[in-house]
């Protein structure tokens, strides 16, 4: 008798992923504490790595750390050579100041380069460099195609162009990848400028080839073909899509401000509402099918909810303990680490325990 080969659990829904890393993404914007943003990339890393399949998009995660890094290194570099309104009175270096005409004021190139000044734009850049970090996580855990199929068939055209230009990143960086070995294996130098010179050619070649079949391949699928609905029910998809979207950007306004406090949730409620509404209606003009659909799980549904979780306690934590979140520069003070809140980031480590381990010799299909 054959063996049977064991049932795999299935991967989880890749909106999940997306979730789940836009929520720490946000939870880094309510913060400049380095010690909770260094956790929250912490936490991101060890879920990528204990998570992520062997896939092409799954080495992008790389790549955005190194963009990650150089980001906040450009962070620094401004703050060193065009100055910061931060007062500072700790001087570390005084740079040779140049002469500006008179229209530039408020610019300078040079001067005095303040330890109060190196400390904000190094916060300042830390959260950019978070966001980015968490979005190469979504990047390198969820599958691109198997997204695209998830969504709604009125988000369908914008969905094709979204995904599009996610996988490009992770294309760009495996021809990378395969010319530099290439290079080597030849004897050719794959470094410096002379080398990047020569192997940016191929890959800017082999993006366009890849565009012109990815184009064919749409028009021979029928890509942008509508079906015919009443003119009422266009004008009322419409309608519902827009006054959603605005009723969500006047919610999360409300919930972003103190006025706005007691109508945010309620308008952003309704605007959710109305939104999903109209997109469930302008599903008629592209009627698709789907061959064996990602389900949403007890596991992504727990999944999504640990980001969540972090945002919403790093809102709460806003709310309640601000100085906590944001360390002050003058006078210059060692940032402390808030309980609460490293503890509910710590609550995004949960997938790692969750998602099933993925297979090394297996490889997710890309479609």
């Amino acid at each position: 008798m054959p063996r049977s080969s064991p049932v795999r659990p299935a991967p989880l829904h890749p909106g999940a992923w997306w979730l789940w890393s836009l929520s720490l993404g946000i939870a880094a914007t309510r913060t400049t504490n380095p010690l909770l943003l260094a956790l929250l990339v912490a936490t991101s890393a060890y879920v990528v790595a204990s998570c992520r399949r062997n896939t092409p998009w799954s080495r992008s995660y790389t790549a955005f750390l190194k963009l990650a890094l150089a980001v906040l290194l450009v962070r620094l570099l401004f703050t060193i050579v065009l100055g910061s309104p931060i007062p500072g009175t700790h001087v570390l270096v005084t740079l040779p100041e140049l002469p500006l005409p008179d229209w530039a004021q408020g610019i300078r190139l040079g001067g005095r380069v303040t330890a109060e000044s190196l400390v904000f734009a190094l916060y300042d850049g830390l959260k950019l460099a978070t966001l980015l970090v968490c979005v190469g996580a979504a990047n390198a855990l969820a599958n691109p195609h198997r997204l695209l199929k998830s969504l709604p068939g009125a988000l369908y055209e914008l969905g094709v162009a979204v995904v599009v230009a996610l996988t490009f990143a992770p294309h760009l960086i495996a021809d990378v990848q395969r010319l530099r070995a290439a290079r080597r294996l030849r004897g050719r130098p794959d470094t410096g400028v002379r080398g990047l010179l020569q192997v940016g050619l191929p890959v800017l070649e082999g993006a366009l080839e890849r565009s012109v079949a990815l184009a064919a391949a749409m028009d021979a699928r029928g890509y942008g073909r509508t079906a015919e609905v009443a003119p009422g029910v266009r004008r009322t998809t419409t309608a519902l899509t827009l006054g959603g979207l605005l009723g969500v950007c006047a919610g999360t306004y409300g919930l972003l401000t103190a006025e706005g406090g007691t109508y945010g949730i309620p308008v952003l409620l309704a605007g959710l509402a109305a939104a999903l509404a109209g997109l469930r209606l302008g599903g008629r003009r592209t009627p698709r099918t789907r061959y064996r659909p990602d389900r949403w799980t007890t596991r992504s549904f727990l999944v999504a909810g640990s980001g969540a979780a972090v945002a919403a306690a790093m809102f709460l934590a806003g709310a309640t303990d601000p100085a906590a979140l944001h360390p002050g520069v003058v006078p210059l003070v060692a940032p402390a680490l808030p309980v609460r809140p490293a503890a509910a980031v710590l609550l995004g480590l949960l997938p790692a325990f969750l998602a099933p381990a993925p297979d090394p010799s297996a490889k997710e299909p890309s479609s």
